[in-house]
């Protein structure tokens, strides 16, 4: 039976994963920041009988992530496979997103796989094998659009980390996939506009305007986004598959993309996408100071 630790298993694409791997009898540590929040995740186990241990794991906090690994190890033997899933996203311009919110990006998307990465490292390392999956965005291998440069430098850092992992880890027998998927319905991008991507009028400034018509815009993108089920089964396939190529994007959308942008410049880019984008949203309100204003 293969033990798989997989984070941010509350809602989209971990919950999907977690019953995904639980469905073919592995045993399974679907992590949660908050036990309080994983009742979809109990509900659908319950619906299909499946069975999981549900630790609690914040991916911000070295303590939990420590104390969670080791308690899944001594309790059920080695992790052969991490899955890092857990993320969260916010927009913001680079001049005034605010330092606190931009850290919480990298915690969650960069410094949280990695905490778990060295949490599970030294027993797949003695056994000579394991997989670990980290999954990131088609945003880390595209150019970044306006309002979401601290995502998308997340993800592209959390990209370059797993390469140099896989060539280090390599000799012990252990590889390293990147997926990269395009654009699903995870509460990830709800979260994103209900909260951070609209800000509060008292935080109206010069890209207010601007920050709001990209939330619409990715709003209508999501309105269209496929099922997280698709992920989960890149997922199992990655882990299954010793030739998946480190860089793996899932989705059309994210193959399409990859393709179009691998002969293409950000300056050819970016009136394409602006285009695109108020295709969707309507005009795009950029306010800009004006001389002797």
């Amino acid at each position: 039976m293969t033990s798989v630790l997989i984070t941010g298993c509350s809602s989209g694409i971990g919950l999907e994963t977690a019953l995904a791997f639980a469905r073919r009898r592995d045993r399974v540590h679907a992590c949660v920041r908050d036990p309080a929040t994983a009742d979809e995740l109990f509900r659908h186990a319950r619906a299909e009988d499946l069975v999981l241990d549900v630790p609690r794991l914040d991916v911000t906090d070295d303590a939990s992530v420590i104390a969670a690994v080791t308690e899944v190890q001594e309790r059920h033997g080695p992790v052969d496979v991490l899955v890092n899933n857990a993320g969260v996203d916010r927009t913001g311009p680079v001049e005034t997103m605010p330092l606190d919110e931009a850290r919480m990006l990298m915690e969650t998307n960069l410094w949280g796989p990695l905490r778990t990465v060295r949490a599970v490292l030294p027993a797949m390392r003695a056994r000579r094998s394991g997989v670990i999956v980290n999954v990131s965005s088609l945003a880390g291998r595209t150019f970044a659009v306006p309002h979401g440069g601290f995502y998308a430098a997340g993800k592209a850092a959390l990209g370059a980390l797993s390469e140099a992992l896989s060539a280090e880890v390599r000799p012990f027998g252990i590889r390293v996939v990147c997926l990269e998927p395009g654009s699903f319905a995870s509460r990830i991008h709800r979260d994103t506009m209900g909260r951070a991507a609209l800000p509060e009028p008292s935080e109206a400034g010069p890209y207010t305007a601007d920050q709001e018509w990209i939330a619409r815009f990715l709003t209508r993108v999501q309105e269209g986004a496929g099922d997280c089920g698709e992920v989960a089964e890149a997922i199992l396939a990655a882990v299954d598959d010793p030739d998946t190529p480190l860089h793996t994007p899932v989705g059309k959308d994210a193959e399409t993309a990859l393709r179009y942008l691998a002969n293409t410049t950000y300056e050819q880019w970016l009136p394409l996408f602006l285009e695109q984008a108020e295709s969707l949203a309507g005009p795009r309100p950029v306010e800009r100071d004006q001389p002797g204003g």
